[in-house]
């Protein structure tokens, strides 16, 4: 039988490779220290204009985090690469992409569920793919993410992945695959922050849920898991997706406050919602709601959408 090589092992084998994967990620991962919340307007030698967001040391090294105001794409990149220009707060800054969804989107009216964007802004001929990846032990979808980058034909199809830290921490091979694809030319993977911890309580209501649970420590569910994907060489985007979907106003300001833009959905397939152009389809690739991702590969299969960069439902240029 076919199968990965690690499934053939003995158990007390199997345990000794996976700590062996995980030990080897672990070793492998940048140092990320100094990790500070900032709102620059900055510049690099060419004159391009950005938003530095967050600024660190990576193994001792100084770098800044730093985002397109216009295309909402983020960089990692070194401070002494970047210089100031300007303020946060300038008429300039107001009127860019990134400064119109940040005011757009963490603003009232606030919703317990499914707060912030949830569909673009403006008429597209596309689907946008989310996947979220909750803390989870079962198996990983694999084939939902080797189905979507078959619709490329050899070109890297877009797909946002919402990443918990506690996955990203305990799923090193997985991880692996996802660095393969995208290295490849596969996928193009925007990586969404979906808090560190994504705590859950079957048992207990939404408003005390999620991370609205008492004890909660906002800034580290943001910020850890933005480092934790730092120090594998992965940039986190400017999107944020809250676990469950739940949120309340003052998280909603905590975001704007992080130039973070909230990502709901209007297409959670596992609960009946029926794409349609522009939607933000949301499916779990952590093994925890098979039912979205068996709804999802019959239209992935058989109709072959068009999946868009998240980016793009801002008005950002999408990739041709």
């Amino acid at each position: 039988m076919s199968g990965s090589p690690l499934a053939k092992l003995p158990a007390f084998s199997l345990f000794l490779a996976l700590l062996l994967l995980f030990c080897a990620a672990q070793a492998q991962a940048a140092q990320i220290t100094e990790y500070r919340v900032i709102r620059e307007p900055v510049s690099d030698r060419s004159g391009k204009r950005l938003l530095a967001v967050r600024s660190f040391k990576c193994d001792g090294v100084p770098r800044l985090l730093a985002v397109d105001p216009e295309t909402l794409a983020s960089y990692d990149l070194p401070a002494d690469s970047l210089k100031k220009s300007g303020v946060a707060g300038s008429d300039a800054f107001r009127a860019t992409r990134l400064a119109r969804a940040l005011n757009k989107y963490n603003s009232p009216p606030y919703r317990l569920q499914n707060g912030g964007a949830v569909h673009a802004e403006t008429q597209v001929e596309g689907l946008f793919l989310t996947v979220d990846l909750c803390p989870s032990k079962r198996p990983f979808e694999r084939e939902l993410f080797e189905v979507t980058a078959a619709l490329g034909h050899g070109r890297a199809v877009p797909v946002a992945v919402m990443i918990s830290g506690v996955w990203l921490s305990t799923h090193p091979q997985e991880l692996s695959y996802l660095k393969e694809a995208i290295a490849s030319g596969k996928l193009a993977v925007t990586w969404v922050n979906h808090s560190y911890h994504h705590h859950y309580d079957p048992k207990v209501p939404l408003a005390e849920n999620f991370l609205l649970a008492p004890g909660t420590d906002p800034m580290q569910e943001v910020l850890q898991a933005e480092q934790l994907l730092l120090s594998q060489g992965l940039v986190p985007s400017p999107f944020f997706r809250f676990p469950g979907l739940v949120s309340d106003g003052a998280w909603m300001q905590r975001l704007k406050e992080l130039s973070l833009i909230p990502i709901g959905s209007d297409a959670w397939l596992a609960k009946g919602e029926a794409p349609r152009p522009g939607s933000f389809i949301l499916v779990h690739g952590n093994g925890n709601e098979p039912k979205g991702v068996k709804l999802l590969l019959p239209i992935l299969k058989e109709k072959a959408p068009r999946l868009l960069p998240l980016a793009a439902a801002f008005g950002a240029k999408a990739e041709p």
